[in-house]
């Protein structure tokens, strides 16, 4: 696998219909900071412990029409944002935002892998992005894709960022949670959504906190859902999958305490 961050995830975009809100929410629950961005757009970006991860934005006009829900959005660091395009598309990938050169800044894209999951790729014109793991406390530590076919989206996956398959779990009825990473990182899983789980295809991203218990409470006090748990995964982790009050989902995830 390519040397830390290439082929990473490194920054996380929540697309919103109300950013004061999410911004409310986030740091309400999470604890993040907010930092404005120096440049020709407006754009809020999260911090954790002083260091930007990401931002908050509103999700543009053309996405609500296409009947994209309020979601987040996760950017891969690569070196070459029009070769990774032109190499997804030739895999199946529909672009869904051209290459854009975001002034003093990078470039990005935005496409959608062969089944139909959102996704971003990112080249900083600036220092590369620093990405800590195992992830700490406020940070994302893990990537889930729910698709409909998590072999042919490892395939493709594997084939744009060379992530390996690590670990396979048996989650039961013949489900197969398929996890994924290089060397000795673990990055997250995919798995092949059962039908009574709605819409398309789609990236969940846990955050890591101090306790999943306490926060999915918050996450209720704050006018958020739980959807799921909390509840312990092999390992003695606990996870927990939500939705912001605007309804853009998100996980949490917590290590055993001590």
């Amino acid at each position: 696998m390519p040397d830390a961050p290439r082929h990473r995830f490194v920054w996380y975009d929540l697309m919103t219909t109300d950013p004061a809100k999410g911004t409310e929410f986030y740091t309400q629950l999470i604890g993040w900071g907010t930092q404005a961005w120096e440049g020709p757009m407006p754009y809020e970006m999260w911090t954790n412990e002083g260091k930007p991860l990401g931002g908050v934005m509103e999700l543009p006009e053309d996405a609500k029409k296409g009947g994209a829900p309020p979601h987040w959005l996760a950017y891969v660091f690569v070196d070459d944002v029009d070769a990774t395009v032109e190499q997804a598309t030739g895999l199946g990938a529909t672009i869904l935002v051209p290459g854009t050169d975001i002034p003093n800044a990078g470039k990005f894209a935005v496409l959608m892998d062969p089944q139909g999951a959102a996704f971003a790729v990112y080249n900083s014109d600036q220092e590369s992005p620093e990405v800590r793991w195992p992830a700490g406390i406020g940070e994302f530590s893990w990537h889930e894709l729910a698709t409909t076919d998590y072999e042919a989206a490892f395939g493709f996956y594997s084939t744009l960022f060379g992530w390996e398959m690590t670990e396979k779990m048996d989650m039961g009825g013949g489900a197969i949670y398929q996890m994924y990473g290089g060397g000795d990182q673990t990055l997250g899983g995919m798995f092949n959504k059962p039908a009574e789980m709605p819409g398309p295809p789609f990236w969940l991203f846990y955050i890591s906190v101090p306790d999943v218990e306490v926060s999915v409470e918050k996450v209720r006090e704050l006018g958020g859902q739980v959807l799921n748990g909390p509840m312990e995964v092999p390992g003695g982790d606990k996870v927990a999958q939500c939705c912001d009050p605007q309804g853009a989902a998100f996980a949490l995830h917590s290590k055993p305490a001590g």
